[in-house]
């Protein structure tokens, strides 16, 4: 077959499939050349996009808007749109001055970071053992994970935290210690599953050329798999850093030393008596980082999970 024969193969076949997607879709390809059709349409598409941007952006818009308002303010016009007044820039600087919000985001960098490496480590070999090296119990061990997404976290909590408590064979305890946070949220089902499955996408012809070359178990883990692997370890790795920003609970249980808390649990224990406006900055600032996170990184979230979905472009 020739270059021009195999392009309009090609084109001819994307034409199809494009013809295909229309026949299936709830309007026609003639309805939508209808006036009246565009407009219930371009209607529908702006209602669900407002509603979109009220659900996301309202909480964070008001937050802002609280941040540099009054307490007097905050408390009798909640829904305004814009604060009365001065802008009360002060806030921030209050707010960052009595939290001493610098020393727990650095606390928090420490814990997600952290939690990002081991979370990475725990899931990458689990899915690779999984996915790749698929030894006999393999079957089992996937319905293991799989069935641990059905119990709610708030049923594991008292036990793991007599785990962390009173370590079982080894004595001691992880109280006031980072690994308390690192590793029980390591071994996360649904993160293990997704980079199994983005492992499952993998070419099997390269670990058959590379297990020909007298490559080991390890090098082909290191060498192919994690190269290829860098879409779904950056969602990996993003989506846990945020989550361990957020955390508060267990957090609050495990690190009772005040040096060592993160932002989420030293904003609530240090702000209690403080006025309103200057938490509501306090919590604002807090919010920044992982917000700044999602858009600066958002190109590789969107396509790490379209990867691991096994969307094509």
């Amino acid at each position: 077959m020739t270059v021009a024969a195999w392009l309009r193969a090609g084109i001819q076949n994307r034409r199809d499939r494009e013809i295909e997607a229309d026949e299936r879709s709830i309007i026609s390809p003639a309805d939508r050349k209808q006036w009246s059709v565009r407009i219930v349409l371009f209607l529908v598409q702006a209602l669900i996009l407002v509603g979109l941007l009220i659900v996301g952006l309202g909480p964070l818009l008001w937050l802002a808007k609280s941040a540099i308002s009054t307490t007097q303010d905050i408390i009798t016009d909640p829904l305004g749109i814009f604060p009365s007044g001065v802008l009360q820039w002060q806030n921030l600087v209050t707010a960052w001055e009595q939290s001493a919000i610098g020393k727990y985001m650095l606390n928090t960098a420490v814990i997600a970071a952290g939690q990002a490496v081991v979370t990475l480590f725990v899931c990458t070999t689990c899915a690779y053992c999984l996915s790749v090296l698929k030894p006999r119990w393999a079957p089992i061990l996937s319905a293991g994970i799989l069935a641990t997404l059905f119990v709610p976290s708030i049923i594991a909590l008292v036990p793991l935290y007599l785990t962390i408590l009173d370590l079982p064979i080894v004595g001691g305890s992880l109280i006031d210690n980072y690994f308390a946070l690192w590793l029980p949220g390591a071994a996360n089902a649904f993160m293990i599953l997704v980079t199994k499955r983005f492992f499952d996408s993998l070419p099997r012809d390269l670990f058959e050329a590379a297990r020909i070359d007298g490559a080991g178990a390890w090098r082909i883990f290191l060498v192919i798999v994690l190269p290829l692997s860098r879409p779904i370890l950056g969602v990996v790795g993003l989506i846990t850093i945020m989550a361990s920003w957020k955390d508060f609970l267990w957090p609050l249980l495990v690190i009772t030393n005040r040096e060592l808390q993160p932002i989420s649990v030293a904003l609530f224990l240090n702000l209690k008596n403080t006025e309103l406006s200057v938490q509501m900055a306090a919590l604002f600032i807090a919010l920044i980082v992982p917000v700044a996170l999602f858009v600066v990184f958002q190109k590789q979230f969107l396509r790490g999970v379209s990867a691991s979905a096994g969307v094509k472009g």
